[in-house]
């Protein structure tokens, strides 16, 4: 019991610490690829820090729901990221990773996120805060669509369940994993605002979805949303890693050297998802905002498949 809650405070933790890496991870890649130097690996922590330093300024129109909203925000993404398996499962706190519990934790900071974009009454937090919603209305069902394909398969909707029995025998080679893989990855680089979606690098007006939001924010409220966005990053890697990948992760009770061989693990796979983003975004062009909904829609039409073809093959 000591063993587990200790295990499970070291992965709350980890996914806290290894978030900013992996976006440094991801910005240091895409610089290599276009063949500049970029920025230090461990650049994120220093403009966390140095936004910590910074002095708050508030619009004369905020209210309170503008102050809490980056703390409720980070507090519901870094729970989310903290129930999800990264290198052990069944932990202290297993039956509550649910992946509709983590979907709603996740839509509770996008709402939230979007509230506050819209309190200030700026027209660029409006148009930010409108673009999530439609985002949000089209990437959840294809999210909760991966969701019943994988339940169904598996029996269960806890992440400790799924990687149990994703690493069995009985998967094999299916169409429908395949189809919500796709689907999972496309909802992935919706909803942290990723090429082709939106671009987080730039703060043009047109483009800009998330940006549009924070950009009244400053000082520490905006170094804590920053990191709820990396933690969110690192939320979506590990659920790919632990649905589809699940491969190396440690039983409860198996001892230190298997959990550390685990987390070695782990890192490897967060490496490998941060190298494939990168790749990924330095092939493909940033998309008109108008062509977000038909990208959206191809990943509801490719989950509602793979659910389909699962739901038939048991039937018959």
């Amino acid at each position: 019991m000591i063993l587990d809650a200790l295990v499970q405070f070291c992965q709350m933790t980890v996914v806290l610490l290894l978030a900013p890496l992996l976006a440094g991870y991801v910005r240091k890649v895409k610089a290599h690829l276009l063949g500049r130097r970029g920025p230090p690996l461990l650049q994120p922590y220093r403009d966390l820090l140095r936004l910590l330093r910074k002095e708050v300024v508030l619009a004369h129109s905020a209210s309170w729901v503008f102050r809490i909203a980056p703390y409720l925000v980070f507090a519901a993404t870094w729970v989310a990221a903290a129930l999800v398996p990264t290198f052990a499962t069944g932990l202290l706190f297993s039956y509550a990773a649910d992946m509709i519990a983590i979907v709603a934790l996740l839509g509770s900071a996008r709402f939230m996120l979007a509230l506050a974009g819209l309190d200030v009454g700026t027209s660029f937090g409006g148009i930010g805060s409108s673009r999530e919603m439609m985002i949000a209305s089209l990437a959840e069902p294809a999210m909760l669509l991966v969701v019943f394909t994988v339940a169904l398969l598996a029996g269960s909707t806890q992440l400790s369940s799924i990687a149990a029995f994703m690493q069995g025998p009985a998967v094999g080679l299916r169409v429908s994993l395949a189809l919500a893989l796709v689907a999972l990855v496309m909802v992935a680089i919706a909803e942290n605002a990723r090429i082709p979606v939106d671009n987080p690098a730039t703060h043009l007006e047109l483009t800009m979805v998330h940006e549009a939001m924070i950009l009244e924010y400053s000082g520490r409220h905006l170094a804590v949303i920053e990191l709820a966005s990396f933690v969110k990053l690192l939320l979506y890697v590990s659920i790919i890693a632990c649905v589809f990948l699940p491969w190396g992760i440690a039983a409860s009770g198996q001892g230190f050297a298997a959990y550390l061989a685990a987390l070695a693990v782990y890192v490897g796979k967060l490496a490998a998802g941060g190298l494939l983003l990168a790749v990924f975004e330095t092939a493909i062009a940033k998309m008109r905002v108008f062509r977000v909904s038909d990208f959206l829609g191809a990943a509801l039409m490719l989950g509602l498949l793979a659910t389909l073809l699962l739901f038939v093959s048991r039937v018959t």
